[in-house]
């Protein structure tokens, strides 16, 4: 088991690979030229994905544990089910929102002891927010961390210049957050079901893993994924959620999401603050 110090350290680390990928990020988003490919699945790939890939990856090597990254995916089960630590990366969260530059893109990384996240980060390059959690002391939020090619921060300094999570947010409705590019059949008929059941429903579409710092941060209550995602998704956002006190779990069992598993998909699941019964 990892020792609290070097959890800190460990977080530190990532906090700061991510906001040098951001950094990254920005140089392309504010360019002419994205380089945007196919991959194999026909979902898109930017240069800023490849870019912000590498400043993770680099970074992450000297920890010495490994990294199972979306750009790095191809990783046989047979290696990585003997891992008892690990990253999981998503460089780009939100490529297609990335691509209409409205803004909604993160980039994500996790760190995963046993099949369930024990620290994650996740930063807004666009508006410089920063959430982060550690297990066992809570998700924490910074307003607007500056994205440069040479960040470097300790975790002490951070947790003295943020706000803990959720925030003392007060309404009367239900608010709901689906995914702007994912949306399906199943979704819309779980959302049309909670409207008959609340007459106050506010329904929010939006870009990548934003939807689940909304709920850690207390501007909305739940947030169903009725469509197919993959772990590097969603690792970083459960580490966030789980730390305000929330919950992540499965549609079918309702069990914990959990990680590391023969194939890298998610099951269904919702993220909820309890409030929608």
């Amino acid at each position: 088991m990892i020792e609290k110090p070097e959890l800190h350290n460990l977080l530190s680390t990532a906090i700061s690979a991510a906001v040098r990928a951001g950094y990254k990020i920005m140089e392309v988003y504010n360019s002419d030229d994205f380089q945007v490919n196919l991959k194999s699945d026909r979902t898109p790939l930017t240069l800023a994905d490849r870019l912000a890939h590498e400043e993770i990856k680099n970074s992450l090597t000297k920890t010495f544990i490994p990294v199972l990254s979306e750009e790095g995916r191809n990783i046989l089960y047979e290696e990585r089910k003997g891992w008892d630590y690990f990253w999981v990366v998503d460089p780009l969260d939100g490529t297609k929102e990335f691509i209409k530059r409205n803004g909604e893109f993160t980039v994500n990384i996790a760190l995963i002891l046993e099949q369930y996240p024990v620290a994650g980060v996740i930063y807004v390059p666009v508006t410089g927010k920063l959430y982060f959690s550690i297990k066992d002391e809570g998700s924490f939020m910074v307003s607007s961390i500056l994205a440069l090619p040479d960040f470097e921060t300790t975790f002490k300094d951070l947790q003295s210049q943020s706000l803990k999570l959720p925030l003392p947010i007060e309404r009367e409705s239900l608010v709901v957050v689906e995914s702007r590019s994912h949306s399906t059949p199943e979704t819309i008929q779980y959302i049309n079901n909670l409207s008959e059941q609340y007459s106050k429903l506010e329904l929010l579409p939006i870009g990548s893993s934003l939807k689940m710092c909304m709920i850690a941060e207390g501007k909305a209550d739940l947030y169903p994924r009725l469509s197919l995602s993959s772990e590097w998704d969603t690792a970083a956002g459960q580490a966030i959620v789980e730390g305000a006190g929330f919950k992540v779990i499965t549609y079918e069992t309702g069990e914990r999401l959990s990680y590391n598993k023969e194939e890298l998909v998610n099951p269904w699941f919702v993220v909820t603050n309890g409030r929608a019964k």
